[in-house]
């Protein structure tokens, strides 16, 4: 057996945290695999023949170490958008955001046709504050072009000392010119969820799930019920917009926290035997209280989770908009003194039976956000299905949304129906969820 550590991701990450969590997965030597060994043998021979050539006789004397991180990670990145190598510091640095509280710009991206493409800005961070916004893609860093780096190359000239400024050029759809926006690096401190009042209704934001995301979701609830009171208490708002994951064991905690039983998820790897099933504990700390959860297109990976979780067991009505499309498990596997790698090891799948890899998780109810003029046609997403090597979705692919969150709450069209489906001003026949016993399997 192979020790590994899982999470998923929707992306690489600058400023947004990922928490490892160990998992068992057993190593197969299939016979084909053994059958192809001699072809496999000759074209690593052919890799060697060409390493060889290029040191010989490249016209300046190259790196042997960078050819070999450059060689790895061409492999992994040609699989899927989220399989990458990490070098020793990107792989301690990961190890740090997994605690969540880093250095850096406050963005989550990926890359897609050569350049960086953000997927979220995180809230209070530089780049938000700076106004990067989701789908903005970068093009240049200080000057220099981001198309022929790595993802992780450019990840790691977006990192630098705190307190030192950074000019990222965007490009951005509808405009006709590129944008230079300078960014102040800073320790970037996330605080992964937070809440308030609303009246008679309990606001709770998640914005990505690292070690901290259960516990403040457990204090977030329990302050907003007592301050509101057990007979004023309407219900619940999770809102898990532009959340682009995290830790696959935090998914399920949070989703198991409004479930008394009952599937979670499920992971399914290349081999039947890989199959790993989470279930549902008993207690619900909301104590059955409405819940409406909130979704975009920035919604992605473990956010998905939850949302398909409480949607398919029919605890919570999704509201906003279809969501990222991320249905893929990454595992980290340490490679001890020479850093790690990410690879895609598994699908994961709602407790229905259905896989969310690009594609998505469609809304109970659909509700766009009215855009300010000069937004109009920048913040839609392609979502999973955009990205150039993503894995194949199972059935017609579609994800990807609107991705917009207005800063007034006041104008959030979407926060605002689902307080009025709470507190009974509208109706709509998806609120309360109608539960269907035969829907999805239970223990």
């Amino acid at each position: 057996m192979i020790r590994k550590a899982s999470l998923l991701l929707a992306g690489a990450l600058l400023g947004a945290a990922a928490v490892t969590t160990l998992s068992q997965m057993p190593f197969h030597v299939s016979g084909a695999a053994n059958a192809a060994a001699t072809d496999t043998y000759r074209q690593l021979n052919l890799f060697g023949d060409v390493f060889e050539r290029v040191r010989s006789d490249y016209v300046e004397v190259p790196d042997d170490a960078q050819l070999i991180e450059s060689a790895i990670n061409g492999m992994l990145t040609s699989l899927d958008p989220h399989s990458s190598y990490m070098s020793p510091k990107s792989f301690r640095d990961m190890q740090v955001q997994t605690r969540g509280e880093f250095g850096g710009l406050g963005i989550e991206v990926t890359m897609e046709d050569g350049l960086v493409k953000v997927v979220s800005p995180i809230d209070d961070t530089p780049a938000a504050k700076a106004g990067v916004l989701a789908g903005d893609l970068i093009t240049y860093i200080d000057g220099e072009q981001v198309q022929g780096l790595t993802l992780n190359e450019a990840v790691e000239k977006m990192r630098g000392p705190v307190n030192t400024d950074i000019v990222v050029t965007i490009r951005r759809e509808s405009q006709t010119q590129p944008l230079d926006i300078t960014i102040t690096r800073d320790i970037i401190r996330i605080r992964s969820v937070r809440w308030r009042e609303e009246d008679d209704v309990g606001y709770v934001r998640v914005t990505q799930f690292n070690e901290q995301t259960f516990d403040g979701l457990k204090k977030g609830l329990e302050e907003t019920a007592k301050n509101i009171g057990d007979d004023k208490l309407k219900g619940f708002v999770i809102d898990l917009r532009n959340n682009p994951g995290g830790l696959l064991d935090q998914a399920i905690a949070v989703s198991d926290a409004f479930l008394d039983r009952g599937e979670i998820v499920s992971t399914r790897g290349r081999e039947a035997d890989e199959t790993q099933r989470y279930n549902a504990r008993a207690g619900d700390l909301t104590e059955g209280k409405p819940v409406i959860v909130l979704v975009n297109g920035g919604s992605a990976s473990a956010s998905e989770i939850v949302a398909g979780a409480l949607q398919d067991h029919r605890r919570a009505t999704i509201l906003g908009t279809r969501s990222f499309g991320k249905g893929s498990v990454q595992t980290i596997i340490p490679l001890g003194a020479n850093g790690a790698i990410r690879l895609t090891t598994a699908r994961y799948y709602t407790p229905s039976g259905n896989s969310i890899q690009a594609k998505g998780i469609v809304p109970d109810i659909e509700a766009l956000q009215e855009l300010p003029e000069e937004l109009v046609g920048r913040v839609e997403t392609r979502g999973e299905a955009g990205l150039r090597g993503h894995l194949e979705a199972e059935g017609e692919e579609q994800s990807g949304s609107q991705a917009y969150i207005p800063p007034d709450p006041e104008d959030d069209t979407q926060l605002n129906l689902a307080l009025d489906l709470l507190r009974g001003v509208q109706v709509n026949s998806a609120f309360p969820p109608i539960a269907d016993t035969a829907s999805v399997p239970k223990n």
